[in-house]
């Protein structure tokens, strides 16, 4: 299966990009810079470079790829909208080709998973500090949610730099409290990477965290 990372260089595409490729998963890295992931010189891994903002360029990388995942970062800025912007691209670039299968990565608190959120989470960092990048999240889910792809919606918490453990908690309930809100960006990456076989959580947004 090949499959097309966007947001490959980022804090979470970094580790989607060693892990699809330690599966055995044909790897293109689309990117600004993908100039960042050349130390990886892998058989199976092709650097795309371009903008996730540019239409055209999108399309023509998503042409003979089977499963997009996307994790999408905002840059330097919170008040931007690249992820929905870049996101609203992306499924019309899978659309021409004929790509159903998106894995795309957002924030527990999005949506439902809001009951999930403490005070600090809901009134503080999204209600004021991450207020932009809270709005750019729902927005991008909305575009997915009515793409008529095969979606999956990737929930979690905030990131750590913890390594891989595969023991963590995903697809609770949107009113479970007990959830650290906290997940290590491997454990993110190996949670989408095992979503591209699995059919569990198709047309679902599962929380992830520990």
């Amino acid at each position: 299966m090949k499959i097309i990372i966007f947001g490959a260089t980022g804090t979470i595409g970094t580790h989607l990009v060693t892990q699809a490729l330690a599966q055995g998963y044909k790897v293109a890295a689309f990117s600004r810079h993908p100039e960042k992931l050349e130390a990886f010189d892998h058989k199976d891994l092709a650097l795309i470079k371009g903008d996730v903002l540019n239409q055209g360029e999108v399309t023509n990388a998503i042409r003979h790829t089977d499963a997009v995942c996307i994790a999408l970062g905002s840059g330097k800025s919170r008040k931007g909208t690249v992820r929905s912007e870049g996101t609203k691209r992306i499924i019309n670039g899978m659309k021409e080709h004929g790509v159903k299968r998106l894995l795309c990565q957002t924030t527990l608190g999005a949506g439902e998973s809001r009951g999930n959120l403490n005070f600090f989470w809901k009134h503080v960092m999204f209600g004021w500090l991450l207020k932009q990048v809270y709005k750019d999240h729902e927005l991008q889910e909305s575009y997915v949610r009515g793409s008529g792809l095969e979606w999956t919606i990737i929930r979690p918490g905030a990131f750590t730099e913890g390594a891989k453990t595969e023991r963590y908690r995903h697809g609770f309930p949107t009113n479970d409290r007990t959830v650290s809100l906290k997940i290590s960006r491997a454990d993110i990456a190996d949670f989408m990477v095992k979503q591209l076989k699995s059919a569990t959580y198709l047309y679902r947004a599962p929380g992830l965290s520990y």
